[in-house]
């Protein structure tokens, strides 16, 4: 029974009052051996008092008073993180469909893997987000605007067709603009709906243009994204021994993880790695936890309330049992 804090500490005082019964109780039972001992005459007082009560008389005063504290506790409104599924929340899920895509450095290949790991995090994704899928190489397309039928982005994500060139640039650009129409349809302005982030896996640089901060380029469109509260979370997928064949030719395609890593920096997002399928599906399960769910203050003083009626009810039977009256 763990709780963060309290929504009404100065019930706690009431702990006063169960410590003064404490007090109480242990005076009487001196109060009682000390007019026992002016009897001086021992050998009637065995023969006119009942027996020696036995220690378990205390059992149902000690359970009355702890009872007692743990409701106190509950009164106090003890509260705890909870945490809670996210609804109307929008997640762009952008895939890298470039040739380097191809390379076999990530069994099967490096675009296999990223269908079956995109795949278990849309399965597994909180059903009241809004999910959208994009694909991007030289330019980029959204395949499945933002629905909260996930199955959509699943369909989809088989029939992902690899091309020429990387748009990285062009890729956040599109996912903030279907973030924003999501935004107007729902009603909401020109603010983003809630929670709205985009999730983004490529395993190399951006090609299209070549400069990132063009005004078209990567991290200008990470900044705007900051701006727009959109952070985007990067998964760099592939190794650096990463190489294709391409028109007889063997052109190496290693994996870029510093550009990634400073367009998850520059919108406030987070940034993974995956240098195989498993790893791949570990990224996709954290960032699964991270959107998925938001983390509140809930009142937490039900277990609290529940053990200490238990114990003051189990205090008043065990009196009865033993004693034949209440505590």
């Amino acid at each position: 029974m763990r709780f963060s804090g309290l929504a009404a500490p100065g019930w706690l005082m009431f702990a006063a009052v169960v410590g003064a019964l404490s007090i109480g109780y242990v005076w009487v039972l001196r109060l009682r051996r000390k007019y026992t001992l002016r009897f001086t005459n021992l050998e009637l007082l065995e023969t006119v008092a009942p027996a020696r009560p036995s220690w378990s008389r205390h059992i149902p005063p000690a359970l009355l008073l702890v009872g007692l504290l743990l409701l106190t506790v509950a009164l106090a409104g003890p509260v705890a993180q909870t945490r809670v599924p996210r609804n109307r929340a929008t997640v762009i899920l952008a895939i890298d469909v470039s040739l380097s895509m191809r390379a076999t450095d990530v069994s099967p290949s490096r675009l296999a893997a990223a269908q079956a790991g995109a795949k278990t995090f849309a399965d597994n994704l909180t059903p009241g987000i809004n999910l959208g899928l994009e694909a991007f190489a030289g330019t980029a397309s959204m395949l499945v605007s933002p629905v909260t039928d996930h199955t959509a982005t699943d369909n989809a994500l088989d029939h992902l067709q690899l091309a020429e060139r990387t748009a990285t640039g062009e890729a956040i650009f599109t996912a903030l603009q279907a973030i924003d129409t999501l935004a107007g349809v729902l009603g909401g302005g020109s603010a983003p709906p809630p929670a709205a982030r985009i999730v983004l896996e490529s395993d190399g640089k951006q090609t299209v243009p070549a400069d990132l901060n063009d005004p078209r380029g990567a991290f200008t469109a990470a900044r705007l994204a900051k701006e727009h509260n959109v952070p985007i979370s990067t998964i760099s997928f592939g190794t650096t021994a990463g190489a294709i064949d391409l028109n007889g030719s063997h052109i190496p395609v290693p994996v870029d993880d510093d550009s990634l890593r400073r367009i998850a920096e520059l919108s406030g997002g987070s940034f993974f790695t995956a240098t195989s399928a498993d790893e791949l599906q570990a990224s996709y399960q954290n960032l699964q936890q991270q959107i998925g769910y938001e983390t509140h203050l809930g009142d937490a003083s039900r277990p609290w309330l529940i053990l200490g009626s238990i114990l003051i009810a189990v205090a008043a039977g065990t009196a009865l049992v033993l004693h034949q009256r209440l505590p």
